[in-house]
């Protein structure tokens, strides 16, 4: 339930704020986010999701219990590139890749609805014994 992305030719600090926008989402959310995103990185990010869903069904999970575990971006490979300046020097350009690792995890939404119908039926039966002992106070 893990996909990388290496090397992808935009800077680190220009994807976070895709891979910000999705962290925590379910994968139905992401997916809408990204879809009507205007940034470069969305599309990017959009398929590096599909490919996390994919390698989760090939281990048997259904897409909607999923949802974005962990994104990180990091600094990735720098190219150098001269350019001349001024007075006959040149300067360096460094053109930044950024590398996305995303994690899918699995909701598990069963086993809590039915802790707390357990607490609840407890409570009930809690209430009635001192409401009784009123009603008997009143009388008198």
């Amino acid at each position: 339930m893990k996909a990388l992305l290496t090397n992808y030719h935009q800077s680190p600090q220009k994807v976070r704020l895709v891979a910000d926008l999705i962290r925590g989402k379910s994968v139905a959310a992401a997916r809408a986010a990204l879809l009507y995103l205007p940034k470069k990185s969305s599309p990017a990010i959009g398929k590096l999701l599909d490919s996390a869903v994919a390698n989760a069904g090939a281990r048997g999970a259904s897409a909607d219990n999923l949802f974005v575990k962990t994104i990180t971006v990091n600094k990735g490979l720098v190219m150098r590139r001269a350019r001349p300046f001024a007075r006959g020097r040149s300067g360096t350009i460094r053109k930044t890749m950024s590398i996305v690792f995303l994690e899918l995890g699995a909701t598990a939404k069963t086993t809590k609805p039915a802790k707390v119908a357990k607490k609840s039926s407890t409570k009930k039966v809690k209430a009635s014994k001192p409401a009784s002992a009123k009603s008997s106070g009143e009388a008198k």
